[in-house]
């Protein structure tokens, strides 16, 4: 072994890398050792190799994947500044989602306090059609509501929208078109109500939602909360025998920017059928 090679044992304690993660990284191409011995397949790093070494440990705690740390070590500066950028919106999410669990864990102060909400009686209602301009992607709840919100807004508040004296006729709406839950690629369609003669772009719809028979609740208070009127709908659609029949409908009286989390207001519509 040369003076200018490295132990992989001395190696990990240089770079606080465990000689599993250094093998791992070998086999992904991230960090292969300088040397390897063709006989005991012992490996030997390099004075050169530290650098890099130390770069992938940081990048790992900063929660990189192995395939991200390798495009981000391959980068240019932009590319790799963005992917930056782009960690840190993620980590700022998971602090929102992780400070609204620490509010309810406070909250509810028992587990059956868990279950105890701000809830309407549920009660059937015949919605009329709604004319509406909407837009419909998939992804994430929280990515892709939030967007499309703004983009609508945007799109209505337009000079030419605003001369033809469009306006906003009711709350703001989102259809979920999924059979079963989805957390990455929910088939998500945001809906607001509209009057006026209004001109959109490309990817924006005008359209009218078919009047609908519908279990409605109205709960009052966070966002992740919700649950607990689903569990009302599907319970008092049971009890009258009426079966569910999507997309189900969650209409948005104010937003958190306005009003504290506890004051939240949300109407979950879900569309029936008699039951077979």
């Amino acid at each position: 072994m040369t003076v200018d090679q490295i132990p992989i044992g001395r190696f990990s304690l240089i770079t606080h890398l465990t000689q599993k993660a250094l093998r791992l990284y070998d086999q992904k191409g991230l960090l292969v050792p300088g040397a390897k011995d063709r006989i005991t397949g012992y490996r030997s790093y390099t004075i050169s190799q530290i650098e890099r070494g130390i770069r992938i440990r940081s990048l790992s705690y900063l929660g990189f994947s192995l395939d991200e740390i390798g495009r981000i070590l391959d980068a240019d500066e932009t590319t790799a500044a963005a992917m930056m950028q782009g960690r840190l919106a993620a980590v700022r999410q998971e602090m929102g989602r992780l400070s609204a669990i620490e509010e309810a864990l406070q909250r509810w102060a028992s587990p059956e306090e868990v279950y105890i909400m701000s809830l309407s009686e549920p009660n059937v209602k015949e919605i009329p059609e709604i004319r509406v301009i909407a837009r419909r992607e998939k992804g994430t709840y929280e990515d892709v509501c939030h967007r499309l919100i703004e983009e609508l807004m945007a799109a209505i508040h337009t000079p030419e929208n605003l001369r033809n004296g469009v306006r906003i006729t009711g709350p703001v709406m989102m259809l979920c078109h999924d059979e079963e839950y989805r957390e990455s690629d929910a088939d998500i369609e945001i809906a607001v109500p509209v009057a006026g003669r209004i001109a959109v772009e490309e990817g924006v719809e005008v359209k009218v939602l078919p009047a609908v028979t519908a279990i409605s609740v109205v709960h009052t208070g966070p966002y992740e909360d919700l649950f607990g009127a689903y569990g009302a709908i599907a319970a008092y659609a049971a009890e009258h025998g009426l079966a569910l029949a999507g997309p189900d409908r969650e209409l948005y009286y104010n937003s958190p920017h306005e009003v504290g989390r506890e004051e939240i207001r949300t109407e979950v519509q879900y569309p029936i059928q008699p039951a077979e």
